[in-house]
């Protein structure tokens, strides 16, 4: 029987992520981050697999945390107000949409 390291799960999740399998990535992904907690990279991947899930409540939590830890992770900003918009949250989106673009010198 094969052990598989969180960076197997982690190569594993990306393959399916970038095979549209989002929820099989997000599960996969669940599990890396229980024995990596810190890892933003991953924190971030899991957040973009549950939003390409509709998972949208889960995206949103993954992306504060993330933005927490990292305020200026644009990358995220950016996820979390189109994550709001997506939930019919345009007020809320706005500040985080116009702070990503202002991060980024794009126009959103």
């Amino acid at each position: 029987m094969a052990v598989h390291t969180a960076a197997d799960e982690y190569r594993l999740a990306t393959f399916h992520f970038e095979s549209q399998a989002y929820s099989d990535a997000a599960r996969l992904l669940e599990g890396v981050l229980a024995e990596e907690p810190a890892n933003l990279s991953v924190r971030l991947l899991l957040a973009r697999s549950y939003y390409h899930s509709a998972q949208l409540g889960r995206a949103e939590a993954e992306l504060r945390r993330i933005l927490d830890a990292d305020p200026a992770e644009d990358y995220a900003r950016l996820m979390l107000g189109r994550t709001l918009e997506r939930q019919g949250r345009a007020d809320e989106a706005r500040p985080h949409l116009r702070l990503a673009a202002a991060m980024t010198g794009e126009n959103l």
